[in-house]
């Protein structure tokens, strides 16, 4: 057994190839979203939020042998909880990373290294701006939002919990996009348009969380795009090729389970 720990992006086709090698799979989501999964009994699927000692619990409960951390690349309590949790089995722990977003072909991208540069970098450029960073990093620029007075607008996903977190930060429900992506990129045109916004701020969670999308659309619209860089891997056993994170588990469990 392996359990494997989405990026619900990332969920379906990773289980699927670990299912074809031989492996039994329990694929762990932090939500609920709608996943296209391989049947049983080679992969199962168990969803909601999991702290070092549930994880931990889980892994045992499971008999896991191995964990694949497929989460989002900026979900460090994740990554930290994967790693103890796997410490403390006692069983191997292997990071899939999706690729980076290519921004060659994009221009009018600037850096930023942390949500607070963000916020700052995105507000003094003097117009409205759009967030597509999710619900979990909003302070800064709510904070920003008031000192400068220029109005900020975040698209979130439809849960409960990314509404309360909007709310919790003091963001309008005026102000609140609820939307499931992907979004293609006239849709980010509109959402761009509607919000008057002069800014985009986003993740460089890759074409998966359509940042190629995101970018076409702002320079389309004559929109800055501030992107939060990616927080180190942290960890040398690290993946964005399937056959490498396969041949890896072949060498660490050289014994695969047998097909049910």
């Amino acid at each position: 057994m392996i359990l494997l720990l989405g990026g619900t992006s990332e969920a379906a086709p990773l289980s699927a190839a670990l299912a074809a090698a031989g492996h039994t799979v329990l694929v762990s989501t932090a939500t609920e979203a709608p996943l296209e999964l391989p049947g049983p009994p080679s992969v199962s699927r168990r969803y909601g939020r999991l702290d070092g000692a549930a994880m931990t619990a889980l892994l045992r409960e499971c008999g896991a042998r191995a964990l694949v951390d497929a989460t989002h690349p900026y979900a460090a309590e994740a990554h930290r909880h994967a790693q103890e949790a796997a410490h403390a089995a006692g069983i191997p722990c292997l990071r899939w990373l999706r690729a980076a977003t290519d921004l060659a072909r994009f221009e009018d991208v600037i850096h930023a290294s942390s949500h607070d540069q963000a916020a700052r970098m995105a507000f003094s450029l003097g117009r409205p701006v759009l967030l597509t960073i999710g619900s979990r990093n909003l302070t800064p620029y709510l904070r920003e939002a008031v000192r400068t007075g220029l109005p900020v607008v975040a698209r979130v996903l439809p849960l409960a919990e990314s509404l309360e977190a909007c709310h919790r930060a003091g963001l309008p429900q005026a102000r609140i996009i609820a939307a499931r992506g992907p979004f293609s990129v006239e849709a980010n045109r509109k959402a761009i348009r509607d919000a008057g916004a002069g800014a985009l701020v986003t993740k460089d969670s890759g074409a998966e969380g359509g940042v190629p999308g995101k970018i076409e659309a702002a320079n389309l619209e004559g929109c800055h795009v501030v992107l939060v860089r990616r927080p180190p891997a942290g960890v040398p056993d690290t993946f964005q090729s399937v056959d490498l994170l396969l041949r890896a588990l072949e060498r660490l469990l050289p014994s695969r389970e047998p097909r049910r």
